[in-house]
């Protein structure tokens, strides 16, 4: 029997830790309590909002209506010639399921190491880290269709994967709830250790023919260093996308900035380190009232201690509104704000 809880905070729901509230709170551990929330026509009778870790979320004020958090567990593998499907609960902490890839041998999650949220959210924000990204080892996801309560299958087409984009953002956003991802690993690893400092950090390990275990440890190390951990100060990970730009406005760019970062994109595009450029404005590590500029990595924005969520997003515009006069680059949030 489901239980609806009413006028809950969201402060213990979010890794920003923001106060907030919400009308009305219920949790779905199981595929029978969907279906059961779907039967009692609650769904349609109020606003809702579909959450998971609380990991990529900025609360700037109550929520008025119903959340629905999302805590369907399991994880089960299955074995075809040198792949492994790997499906996992829409409301698994996604580190844990890289955990247990990694302990079983199961390649391709290593790089995705302590990115902080669930599983159900993975193919929705297009998760990714060190050269890789979720699309990469995306096979299926399970969803809910709010519309008529059955179950769909997406597979990698039916997704429309861009960077940090898929169609649940887009065209489908809040049309489904998604209750379990599969992912299509390899039963022998492929190491990539060619983005950001991970050849480095093997390097300083004196480790010259890494597993997929040592290449998560370092993963996680790297994090460790420059991310500030949410169990002890507030904040979402990285809170802006990295900025993607045409060639010719790189190089008009770069001829004003020569120590620019930048990564180049297959379609011949410029992907440009969003900290960089945030940090070159002078706000790495600045502190205003209660909130501020994580001091090893400017992307990420921290909660001090007692920030509102509109305390969070007004200088979150401080910083786009800095970039932009500099570089003539405008930052896109990652983080969604409500």
């Amino acid at each position: 029997m489901l239980q609806i809880q009413h006028n809950i905070s969201l402060k213990t729901y979010n890794t920003f830790g923001v106060e907030a509230k919400a009308t009305s709170f219920v949790e779905l551990f199981n595929e029978a309590d969907l279906h059961e929330l779907f039967s009692s026509d609650v769904l349609k009778q109020e606003r809702f909002l579909i959450l998971g870790g609380g990991s990529n979320m900025l609360f700037t004020k109550d929520f008025k209506g119903l959340v629905v958090k999302i805590s369907m567990t399991g994880i089960g593998a299955k074995t075809a010639g040198d792949h492994v499907f790997v499906t996992a609960g829409a409301g698994e902490v996604w580190n844990d399921l890289v955990t247990y890839c990694v302990k079983n041998g199961f390649a391709g999650l290593e790089n995705l190491t302590l990115i902080p949220g669930t599983v159900g959210a993975s193919p929705v924000q297009n998760i990714g880290a060190y050269g890789v990204e979720l699309k990469d080892v995306f096979s299926s996801c399970s969803a809910f269709e709010l519309a008529t309560g059955k179950t769909k299958i997406f597979n990698y087409e039916d997704c429309q994967f861009d960077y940090r984009e898929s169609i649940f953002k887009g065209a489908l956003k809040g049309k489904f709830i998604i209750t379990s991802v599969t992912f299509k690993l390899s039963a022998e690893a492929k190491i990539n250790t060619s983005y950001g400092a991970i050849e480095s950090e093997l390097e300083r390990r004196k480790i010259n023919q890494p597993t997929i275990l040592d290449v998560s440890a370092a993963v996680a190390h790297i994090r460790v260093s420059k991310l500030p951990d949410p169990s002890t100060i507030g904040n979402a990970g990285s809170f802006f996308k990295n900025p993607i730009i045409g060639k010719d406005t790189f190089n008009l760019i770069l001829a004003n900035h020569p120590s620019i970062v930048a990564y180049p994109m297959p379609d011949e595009r410029i992907k440009l380190a969003a900290g960089w450029l945030i940090e070159q404005c002078g706000f790495k590590g600045k502190i205003v009232g209660n909130t501020g500029s994580w001091k090893n990595q400017a992307l990420v924005l921290v909660n001090h201690g007692g920030a509102s969520g509109t305390e969070i997003y007004d200088y979150s515009q401080q910083i786009v509104d800095s970039v932009h006069t500099k570089f003539g680059v405008t930052l896109s949030r990652e983080v969604n704000i409500l």
